[in-house]
């Protein structure tokens, strides 16, 4: 289960670190309220195909609980809202690092609120680790303007307190197979976002094909199938430990960026690289008589 852990949260962190430069590149000619109702409506559809005949346990939890409709709100209508709408002003490095905050809100909510599962000083010192890491690989540099979009880097910080209450209240659905509050939170999102969307915003007729298949993208990979792993993460790790993957999704920016743009990896990114992988285990891995 180590091993298997580990891995999923190198998945995820793939499937939602590169969520932020398709975002980047659907808000090019889609408006923020559209890509954030395409990318939940994709992936509704895709994770109740595959729920199948199973369907019927999605709508028994929907009736016997609140019909996700928290998750809803706080893993999807607001923070995707929110950062579709940053991802016009600033680029997507600073999207990324400014959504990398939510295992600190874990950690603070989980300590001081909520106490459902141990606050350990492992996991205190994974998140400060990580943290850390975070620091080392953007450096100042990718900092710089930081302030002169005040209004859009607040939002994305919002969006991140937004997944950390996410996290630490989907724990209630840990009984439940992954597919199901997947697939609740998405059709209650899509369910929220689609009237708004038809009489806020007309449908974007310019939209580009780069934008439509970013959106696509998006829905199918860093929606349907992130959320299975999500939640999956959630039942058998805990909110502290799978938020750990916010902080990989800054290595998957920066290999992004060796890929697709011709970046070369500096020795402060192999040195934060390092440091965040620490932190990871850090939070994961269980200790004896946790």
């Amino acid at each position: 289960m180590k091993g298997r852990s580990l891995a999923l949260i190198g998945l995820l962190a793939l499937l939602w670190g590169a969520s932020f430069p398709l975002i980047k590149v659907a808000v090019e000619t889609i408006p923020p309220l559209w890509v954030a109702t395409l990318r939940a409506a994709l992936g509704a559809v895709l994770l109740l195909a595959l729920l199948g005949p199973r369907v019927r346990l999605w709508w028994q939890a929907a009736r016997e609980g609140d019909g996700f409709l928290s998750q809803a709100l706080f893993n999807v209508v607001l923070p995707w809202l929110m950062v579709a709408w940053a991802s016009r002003i600033i680029d997507a490095k600073l999207t990324t690092i400014l959504n990398s905050l939510s295992p600190i809100f874990i950690f603070v909510i989980t300590w001081a609120i909520t106490r459902h599962e141990r606050a350990t000083g492992a996991k205190f010192t994974g998140v400060m680790l990580g943290l850390a890491g975070v620091l080392v690989i953007v450096g100042p540099d990718a900092l710089a303007g930081f302030g002169t979009h005040l209004a859009a880097e607040l939002a994305c910080v919002a969006g991140s307190l937004c997944y950390g209450i996410a996290a630490v209240i989907g724990r209630r659905y840990d009984r439940m197979p992954a597919l199901v509050p997947a697939a609740g939170s998405l059709v209650t999102g899509a369910a929220i976002l689609l009237p708004l969307a038809l009489v806020l915003e007309p449908w974007p007729a310019e939209a580009s094909i780069h934008s439509m298949l970013a959106v696509l993208a998006l829905g199918v990979f860093s929606t349907g199938a992130a959320f299975v792993v999500y939640f999956r993460l959630l039942a058998t790790i805990g909110s502290i430990a799978t938020a750990s993957q916010a902080y990989l999704r800054i290595v998957v920016g920066v290999g992004l960026s060796v890929l697709l743009l011709g970046e070369r990896l500096l020795p402060s990114h192999w040195a934060g690289l390092a440091l965040v992988v620490c932190g990871v285990v850090a939070m994961t891995i269980p200790r004896k008589g946790t």
